[in-house]
């Protein structure tokens, strides 16, 4: 039976609307407005010589891996450590803080992905993977993510991946660094937002500003 939710039904057509800088977008899950701006996010951490390495939570096909993995390259940082994070498996279980019935279709185990097939992209690309960590973001410890980072994108969905995840990436966070937060204020996963707000809650929150549903976050 065909499965509404495979890979195959999440790739975009080959047009103009679908690229960033003459490359096509490997699936429909980041638009090209959210590319531009981790690039153009990226592109400042690395021209200010920020220290540390690049890491991405939920990066399911690599569709914006690619384009982290083509900037680092494109600016002579190739040797920059890169390190992507994802189950593999989907979506994990929702808890109360990511009900809402707008985003009734956001279930675990949706957006399953191989990492067969981020692999295979990188491969046609003809780009160096990035350090790949296959678990969920509650099973990792602090010896997976690097010692310091620059730069961070997480795109967890739900409140619980987005709270690990800042858990290991905040301390670890150069001055200077960026932290993106993607769905921020969506209201099909408000969990994302409430993680971020409880993360943050008796610390002193940095400049945070949002664009395209995106938390800009300046360490």
């Amino acid at each position: 039976m065909d499965d509404p939710d495979a890979y195959q039904h999440h790739r975009v057509p080959n047009i103009p609307a679908n690229q960033f800088q003459g490359q096509l977008l490997a699936s429909d899950q980041v638009s090209r407005s959210d590319v531009a701006l981790v690039w153009q996010e990226l592109e400042r951490v690395l021209s200010l010589g920020v220290p540390g390495g690049v890491v991405e939570f939920g990066c399911y096909v690599g569709t914006t891996s690619l384009f982290i993995r083509r900037l680092l390259d494109k600016t002579d940082e190739s040797a920059r450590p890169f390190h992507v994070y994802d189950s593999f498996e989907g979506l994990p279980p929702k808890t109360t803080a990511d009900l809402s019935a707008a985003g009734a279709d956001f279930q675990g185990g949706k957006l399953a992905v191989s990492k067969k097939e981020l692999l295979r992209q990188f491969q046609a690309a003809q780009l160096t993977p990035p350090v790949v960590h296959k678990a969920w973001f509650n099973e990792l410890t602090a010896r997976d993510v690097p010692e310091q980072i620059a730069f961070a994108f997480l795109d967890g969905d739900f409140y619980e991946s987005i709270l690990d995840s800042l858990k290991l990436v905040w301390p670890r966070l150069s001055q200077g660094g960026t932290v993106l937060v993607d769905d921020y204020q969506r209201p099909e996963l408000p969990g994302v937002e409430r993680a971020v707000r409880d993360f943050f809650r008796g610390k002193q929150l940095p400049p945070l500003r949002v664009v395209h549903n995106i938390a800009v976050i300046h360490g």
